[in-house]
């Protein structure tokens, strides 16, 4: 009985003229050390990796958190100077005066007789979770209201506040 080995790497090919079996230990090309080296990433390699992208997390993160804190701003003033703008003035438009809380635009007040609300769908919170605060009449504006946020501290009176008048 033939059997033919190819040699994997040179394409060889041997043949053996023995009719049992052999174990393939010895042949060439069948050795461990014979078989294709796998590829991998050294220690420093994996370390060069990883320092690159600490680096790079540190230079993004920042300009992300602060794009983020940005657009709450934005936000906040949009509600202020826009959406619920528009309400208070509507709310003005029909009953001649502005309400005395922000709950007047939800639930018709006693003395509101041309009350055609709701004029918001429900209370507004700022993009920070706290509700905006409302007077009228304003501290600022004596003939009309003040609506601002507390901003990202909470705390009203600080400079971060969000105000519907020009600081």
């Amino acid at each position: 009985m033939k059997i033919k080995i190819q040699n994997i790497r040179r394409g060889e090919r041997c043949e053996s003229r023995t009719s049992q079996p052999q174990n393939n230990f010895g042949t060439r090309g069948n050795r461990p050390s014979d078989t294709p080296l796998r590829h991998a990433f050294t220690l420093v390699e994996m370390l060069l990796v990883v320092t690159i992208i600490g680096i790079l997390a540190a230079l993004v993160i920042p300009r992300i958190v602060g794009v983020s804190e940005r657009s709450r701003v934005t936000a906040a003033q949009a509600d202020i100077n826009g959406g619920i703008k528009s309400a208070l003035g509507q709310y003005e438009v029909d009953n001649g005066f502005f309400p005395k809380s922000l709950q007047d635009l939800l639930v018709a007040p006693s003395n509101a007789k041309n009350w055609h609300g709701p004029y918001l769908d429900k209370l507004p919170t700022d993009p920070w979770g706290d509700p905006y605060i409302y007077y009228y009449p304003g501290k600022h504006s004596a003939n009309s209201y003040d609506l601002l946020s507390a901003g990202p501290d909470g705390k009203e009176g600080t400079d971060d506040d969000i105000a519907s008048w020009a600081k």
